[in-house]
């Protein structure tokens, strides 16, 4: 009797059971079973959340160049285990040209985003001129924990190109993935704990988006939303309305992430505050009073 794999759920940087105690059957796009998944619980969130919040002040206050440095090795790792992912898309009914492009755009993005980790800041930063003795200069700050349902269309490269430039920019994420093709996703996180990725920094689960998405989306230690469209529109719309209880920001999705247009430094900027700081200036004898 052939024993099937559970994969479990990622959060801190450890892979625990659910607190639920359940799974359910992965199935190919064949109808053919290949592993269990856990079916994580409204209890696995506030975990994941907690752990999440734990996290991101010791990764927001990593300088960019090492948050890029991570992401680029992130990129190495996903490179050396390139046809351990092409053989579980394959397996899961993928054509293997198909499975083996998925992979390279995963690498290629994360290459780009390692890429903009310590350049976006320049570009929305700004001195700027006031009628008072201050200098006065606005620069980007990361929004603290980012709730992300993962596009359910696509096994991995829309995982990727939700959670790497939310990252990026000093965020932490907990992640609903993909519920009918979850399992790349979650072989995804053993690259993410091989990578240097601080344990907290990404969280994963997996389950009934119908039962965990009202549960993220209301949680109000969650600062922001990343939605990406599903066939249960509705539910997206009832999370859109549940953040409204704590201001969420809030993200709809409808791109096609296999393209071009679904990277970008706009997908970065999306999760990032603006902080103006005033600071009080000496002024000069005989000097003008503005700067």
């Amino acid at each position: 009797m052939e024993i099937l794999k559970t994969y479990k759920l990622y959060i801190g940087g450890q892979f625990p059971r659910t607190e639920s105690g359940r799974s359910y059957l992965v199935s190919s796009l064949a109808g053919e079973p290949l592993a269990n998944a856990c079916l994580a619980s409204r209890k696995d969130i506030r975990n994941a959340v907690q752990v999440a919040r734990k996290a991101h002040g010791a990764w927001a206050a990593k300088t960019a160049f090492n948050r890029s440095q991570i992401i680029y090795r992130i990129a190495e790792m996903l490179e050396a285990r390139k046809g351990q992912f092409i053989d579980e898309l394959s397996e899961a009914g993928f054509g293997m040209e198909e499975a083996n492009a998925e992979i390279l755009s995963c690498i290629d993005r994360c290459v780009y985003y390692a890429g903009w980790a310590d350049k976006f800041q320049a570009l929305i930063s700004s001195v700027n001129p006031v009628a008072s003795s201050h200098f006065n200069f606005s620069t980007p700050e990361p929004m603290g924990v980012v709730g992300v349902l993962a596009c359910q269309n696509t096994p991995l490269i829309g995982f990727i190109s939700q959670i790497l430039p939310i990252i990026i920019g000093g965020n932490t994420v907990v992640v609903l993935a993909n519920s009918k093709m979850p399992l790349s996703a979650i072989s995804f996180c053993e690259v993410l704990a091989t990578s240097d990725v601080p344990g907290g920094v990404v969280n994963v689960l997996t389950g009934s988006i119908d039962e965990l998405l009202p549960t993220l989306a209301s949680h109000m230690d969650v600062n922001a939303l990343s939605l990406a469209t599903v066939s249960n529109m509705p539910k997206v719309f009832e999370a859109q309305e549940l953040a409204i209880e704590n201001l969420k920001r809030t993200q709809l999705l409808v791109h096609d992430f296999k393209n071009q247009d679904a990277q970008g430094m706009e997908f970065i900027t999306d999760f990032q505050e603006i902080k103006t700081t005033w600071h009080p200036i000496e002024q000069i004898a005989g000097g003008a009073g503005a700067y």
